[in-house]
C-alpha cells in the first residue's frame, strides 16, 4: 500500500489583505515619525541643548522637545505596526495593540478631564501660564520666539495674554528698560502689529515704543489678547475640531479592532 504524504497547510496569523494594510499604513507612521524626531533633534543640536539642558526653564513648552517626544513615540508605534505586521510577529502586534489602547485611553481621559475642568478655569489657568512662559522667555529661545510670533501674526492675530500690556513682564519689553537702554522697551513684538494693505515686507520695528504714553490712540497693533482670541477660534472651529478628534478616535478604535481579530 503506497504511503499517504501529508502536508501541512501553512497558516498565517493575519489575513494578507489586512497584513500589508498595517504594514503600508505603519511604514507611513514611520517615516513621518522619524522625520519629526530628525526635525527636534536638528532643533535642539542648533541650540546646543543636548549640552546645556539646564537652559530649560519650560521644558513642557520647549517646541523641539515636544516634537522629539512626539516623534520618538509615534516612532515606536510604525515600528511595531510595521515589522509586527510583515512578519506576523505576534508579540509586536500584542504590543502595538496594548500601546493603542493606552493612547486611545489617555486621550478619552484627557478629554474626559477637560470637559470637567473647563468651567473651573484650570483650562484658562494652564493656558495663561504657558502664554506667560513664552512671553517671559521671549528672547532666550529663538523656537519659542518663532512659536509665539506665529500665534500672533498668523494664527490667532492677537498680543500677549489679555492684550499688549503683557509684554511688560519681557525685561527687553519693560518700559523700565529705557533706563538700560532698549529700544524695545514699552514696544511689543513686531508680530502684534497688523498688516497694512499692499505691505510686501513687513516693518520689524512697527512695534516700538507703542505703549508709551502719549503714542497716537491708532497704534496698527492687535488690542486683543491671545486667550480671548484662542476662546474665539475654538468656538468658531468648534465642529471641525470635534470632528478630527473623533475621527481619530475611531481610527484607534478600528485599528485596535483589527489586531484583535486579525482573520477579518
Amino acid at each position: 500500500m503506497p504511503a499517504v504524504r501529508k502536508y501541512r497547510r501553512e497558516t498565517s496569523e493575519i489575513s494578507c489583505c489586512l497584513k500589508y494594510l498595517l504594514f503600508i499604513s505603519n511604514v507611513l507612521i514611520w517615516m513621518i515619525a522619524l522625520l519629526v524626531l530628525a526635525v527636534g533633534i536638528w532643533a535642539w543640536t542648533e541650540k546646543d541643548m543636548f549640552r546645556n539642558i539646564s537652559k530649560l526653564t519650560f521644558i513642557a513648552l520647549d517646541p523641539a522637545f515636544v516634537l522629539i517626544i512626539l516623534g520618538t513615540v509615534t516612532f515606536m508605534l510604525g515600528f511595531m505596526g510595521s515589522v509586527g505586521a510583515l512578519r506576523e510577529n505576534t508579540c509586536l502586534l500584542g504590543a502595538y495593540a496594548i500601546f493603542l489602547s493606552v493612547l486611545l485611553l489617555g486621550e478619552i481621559g484627557f478629554c474626559g478631564l477637560a470637559f470637567v475642568l473647563k468651567d473651573k478655569g484650570w483650562i484658562k489657568d494652564q493656558a495663561t501660564e504657558g502664554l506667560r512662559a513664552f512671553i517671559k522667555h521671549y528672547r532666550e529661545d529663538p523656537d519659542q520666539q518663532n512659536l509665539i510670533d506665529w500665534i500672533q501674526e498668523d494664527w490667532l492675530q492677537c498680543c500677549g495674554i489679555d492684550g499688549p500690556k503683557d509684554w511688560d513682564s519681557n525685561n527687553y519689553f519693560n518700559c523700565s528698560s529705557i533706563a538700560i537702554g532698549s529700544r524695545e522697551a514699552c514696544g511689543v513684538p513686531f508680530s502684534c502689529c497688523r498688516r497694512r494693505p499692499q505691505e510686501v515686507i513687513k516693518n520689524k520695528q512697527c512695534g516700538y515704543d507703542v505703549r508709551k504714553e502719549g503714542y497716537p490712540v491708532d497704534r496698527n497693533i492687535h488690542e486683543r489678547g491671545c486667550l480671548r482670541a484662542g476662546e474665539d477660534w475654538l468656538e468658531t472651529h468648534l465642529i471641525g475640531v470635534a470632528v478630527s478628534c473623533v475621527a481619530l478616535l475611531i481610527t484607534q478604535v478600528v485599528a485596535r479592532s483589527y489586531i484583535h481579530f486579525p482573520y477579518i
